[in-house]
């Protein structure tokens, strides 16, 4: 099996750097779950201030995060809604409903990946026994690699305001947003009661996300969070390269949405691949379906992992992917077409 040398996979397959291990080599620890672990309470201190929030909730994942905040929201038998394709309705496993008994409610995303404004509040349920009571809008940003648009999530807002709904961020890849914006954390996530924020994808950490939200909330996600088997004990080895992050990896993520943006003229380069210009650090490629699986094996044994099905591509650009990373991979993309050139030369 070929090793891979440059992997466009995901952003969460970053290693943590020497000087981030050395962070947690020195970090100071307690047991969390006794709220004693000085490490921790710093991150969640520290991302509550730049949310502009009351508290925060350092966990294992960002599925767990975003599970506990539609837990914090909804009751049993509650409803949330969320995109068609959101990750905590289509990539958690079902969660919200096996463990939390909260009905989902999807909307189809527009092409722009929002959802429409008179749909959302179209499927907002009324006062009525038959019904699942919805509780809480949940949002995307950023969704498939796109920057919603600010302006979009504040009318969001003002529909979960006017039906007094709560309204949730998952806000996995906030910072890429934030960063593509030139905007502050703390107004991107104003709308919101909570805001799951991922420290293990662009921000390099090996592990860990944290929810930032309402202090009531908060509260209820630490009773969950030990109900889930999410409390951790000396947790600040793990919190210490979360801060770390926090000061090291942030500025820094412009320059995975530069390196993407360049692996995107690479690829479009190519007329039979049709290639979407993003907006921060993921580019999806799209192309008929046997030429997909051809294209994607060939640069598997040529050391370049991606992830790929049915001719439709995801390269993503992070720390551990340097200038000379892309181009690489795009020698290897050159030498694919060139040997397609000749297979169809000499058939």
């Amino acid at each position: 099996m070929t090793s891979i040398r440059f992997d466009f996979r995901s952003d969460t397959v970053t290693r943590p750097s020497a000087a981030m291990r050395q962070a947690m080599v020195e970090a100071e620890v307690g047991d969390d779950v006794f709220g004693d672990d000085p490490t921790v309470k710093q991150l969640e201190l520290r991302m509550a201030a730049m949310l502009g929030k009351d508290a925060a909730l350092f966990v294992p994942s960002g599925t767990q995060s975003n599970l506990l905040a539609l837990m914090s929201h909804c009751g049993r038998g509650d409803e949330f809604i969320a995109g068609q394709d959101a990750h905590c309705y289509r990539h958690e496993a079902g969660g919200a409903a096996v463990l939390g008994s909260i009905q989902p409610q999807p909307i189809e995303h527009q092409a722009d990946g929002t959802m429409n404004l008179d749909a959302i509040e179209a499927a907002i349920k009324a006062d009525d026994h038959h019904y699942a009571t919805t509780r809480v809008i949940a949002l995307e940003n950023t969704f498939g690699g796109k920057v919603l648009p600010v302006s979009y999530m504040g009318q969001v807002a003002d529909i979960a305001q006017r039906h007094d709904l709560g309204l949730h961020l998952d806000g996995a890849r906030a910072f890429n947003a934030c960063v593509a914006l030139g905007m502050d954390i703390a107004a991107f996530a104003a709308p919101f009661d909570s805001v799951s924020i991922c420290l293990s994808k662009g921000l390099g950490a090996p592990v860990g996300s944290v929810l930032v939200g309402r202090q009531d909330l908060i509260d209820t996600a630490r009773r969950h969070r030990k109900m889930l088997g999410g409390g951790m004990r000396q947790s600040g080895i793990l919190a210490a390269a979360g801060l770390y992050a926090l000061d090291h990896n942030i500025d820094r993520l412009a320059e995975d949405h530069r390196r993407a943006r360049t692996l995107a003229a690479g690829l479009a380069a190519y007329p039979a691949l049709t290639v979407t210009m993003p907006d921060t650090n993921i580019v999806f490629v799209d192309a008929d379906a046997a030429l997909g699986q051809r294209f994607t094996a060939f640069l598997g044994r040529h050391g370049v992992g991606i992830t790929g099905l049915y001719g439709n591509q995801r390269w993503v650009t992070h720390l551990d992917v340097d200038d000379e990373a892309v181009e690489s991979a795009l020698t290897q993309v050159g030498a694919f077409f060139d040997a397609e050139a000749g297979s169809a030369f000499v058939g």
